[in-house]
C-alpha cells in the first residue's frame, strides 16, 4: 500500500498520468459542478479549464493520508470548486472576518 503523508509523495501522485486520467473522469462524470455547491442549491461549473487558472478540484472525501487504499477510488472522490474545496480543508479564511475585540463580553454600564 502506498503512503501519501510527505508533500513529494503527494506531488507525485498528483502528477502521475494515472491520477490525471482519473481526474479527467470524475470531472466528466460530475459534469464539470461543484457537488458542494451543488448541495447547497447554487451551481458552480467550469468552462472545462479555458484559461491558465484551474477552477475546480476533484477532491478526496476520504483524505489521502489517512486513507491511501482509497486514492484510485472513484466513489471516493467529488468535484469542487476552489473555495469549497479551501473551505472544507480551512484555507485562506476570508480577510473580511471581524476580528476579535478583547472587550467583547464586557459589561457597559
Amino acid at each position: 500500500m502506498q503512503q501519501y503523508q510527505t508533500r513529494e509523495q503527494r506531488m507525485k501522485f498528483y502528477k502521475s498520468k494515472s491520477w490525471r486520467k482519473l481526474r479527467l473522469f470524475v470531472l466528466e462524470r460530475d459534469n464539470y459542478e461543484c457537488q458542494e455547491c451543488k448541495r447547497q442549491g447554487r451551481v458552480f461549473t467550469s468552462s472545462h479549464n479555458t484559461d491558465k487558472h484551474k477552477n475546480l478540484d476533484v477532491d478526496h472525501i476520504e483524505e489521502l493520508p489517512d486513507r491511501p487504499d482509497l486514492a484510485m477510488e472513484p466513489d471516493n472522490l467529488e468535484t469542487l470548486c476552489i473555495r469549497c474545496h479551501n473551505r472544507k480543508h480551512g484555507r485562506y479564511v476570508s480577510r473580511f472576518k471581524r476580528k476579535p475585540n478583547k472587550w467583547d463580553g464586557d459589561e457597559w454600564w
